[in-house]
């Protein structure tokens, strides 16, 4: 169970599981990665504190850690209960080397990306997808990892399934997957 390079120094550990006849892949977070650079899909909880940790660098004097947890509303839906989210699973970290690589381009002195997300059942309170950036100075930090996390949301083939009160259904404010490139 080793992990495949992916891109520049990325590192994902990959394990095959049969769902409807068709070969997944599990995309696990538990890993250290390799280069500057760790991206993962998983149905584990995500480590948040392993993300900060590893994104410190000695020449970066800043790291912004983003973890977007289950809430127990949404618009217009009181009482969410949990949340299900579906990804097309090979091209979820493929896209997240895209984002990154667009990160690096907009603020070349960038240290350290994290991008990882749950699929799956969550619970109200866990966390379903973490972003950390290092970088030499807060502002540049804080820019790179909204970037990244506002870019996920609008290109990540991930979708968010609620479940509430009164009964269930596909996210709030979804939009259609949209290129990286194309974020301003």
């Amino acid at each position: 169970m080793g992990g495949h390079a992916r891109g520049s120094g990325v590192r994902a550990a990959v394990w095959p599981r049969e769902w409807r006849g068709e070969p997944r892949l599990r995309w696990r977070v538990v890993q250290q990665p390799t280069g500057e650079e760790w991206f993962g899909l998983t149905t584990d909880a995500l480590p948040v504190d392993q993300a900060y940790e590893w994104a410190v660098r000695h020449d970066c004097g800043a790291v912004v850690l983003f973890s977007g947890t289950v809430r127990d509303h949404a618009d217009g839906r009181a009482g969410v209960d949990h949340l299900t989210y579906e990804a097309y699973e090979r091209a979820v970290v493929p896209r997240f080397a895209e984002i990154a690589a667009e990160l690096r381009r907009r603020w070349p002195s960038t240290g350290r990306v994290v991008i990882w997300h749950r699929a799956g059942a969550l619970g109200l309170g866990e966390s379903s997808v973490v972003v950390a950036v290092s970088a030499p100075h807060r502002a540049e930090a804080f820019e790179a990892a909204r970037f990244a996390i506002d870019t996920l949301k609008e290109s990540a083939p991930i979708w968010k399934h609620e479940v509430w009160s009164d009964g269930s259904g596909w996210g709030t404010g979804a939009t259609p997957i949209s290129s990286v490139g194309g974020r301003a």
